[in-house]
């Protein structure tokens, strides 16, 4: 298998940090430079359907795309340590909880980084009051958060998942507008903290925020 990923987006920085927490370590890697257009080329745009990173080819020649699909298949191919849930009633806050952080807070954060960062001009047709209505949409959500981790260790109840993952990327992605937690969002920064010491962060996170 191969996956295709790029170091600073945060879809692909999803599947990155995964492979690490499975330790998976039979998997290609191969890393495309968006700003060089290497997932418009009409070799990779043939496998993918979409200009979409991260992608995963599978030795049958089958190409997935989307990185949660990507997360899923793996997860069900290497099934421990399990990020996916283990019962019907955890894998269903595992996933409401992955929904929430990604539509409330994850996409949000990253629509306002891609309409207001200088960098981002040149992958799209930035609009910035559209960024800063969902950089704030963003920041308003983390109150949601703060309320759940107050009272559990992690998002989805008392073990790391998918849901942290998805979600820290997110708020992390930030980093590249100089985006902060409020100070008040105490239960935030410190889950925001056991994250970034996990030992497969490093996999899901660039060595420097950018300029």
């Amino acid at each position: 298998m191969k996956v295709y990923v790029t170091p600073l987006a945060p879809n692909p920085r999803r599947v990155s940090w995964f492979l690490a927490e499975k330790g998976i370590d039979d998997v290609e890697v191969v890393t495309l430079n968006l700003m060089q257009g290497e997932h418009k080329t009409p070799e990779y745009l043939a496998k993918a359907g979409l200009a979409n990173v991260p992608m995963l080819e599978l030795d049958d020649g089958t190409c997935i795309t989307e990185s949660l699909a990507i997360c899923r298949y793996l997860e069900s191919r290497y099934p421990e340590p399990n990020l996916f849930g283990r019962t019907p009633e955890e894998t269903a806050v595992i996933e409401m909880w992955t929904r929430r952080g990604e539509m409330l807070v994850a996409t949000p954060m990253m629509m306002g980084v891609r309409h207001t960062h200088p960098a981002m001009g040149a992958l799209e047709q930035q609009v910035p009051v559209i960024g800063e209505h969902n950089l704030g949409a963003a920041t308003r959500a983390l109150k949601v958060l703060d309320r759940r981790l107050g009272e559990t260790a992690w998002l989805a109840g008392d073990r790391f998942t998918i849901a942290d993952l998805v979600t820290f990327i997110g708020i992390d992605f930030g980093r590249m507008i100089k985006f902060q937690v409020p100070g008040e969002l105490a239960s935030v920064a410190r889950w925001a903290e056991a994250m970034r010491a996990r030992p497969a962060a490093k996999a899901g996170m660039p060595q420097k925020a950018p300029a």
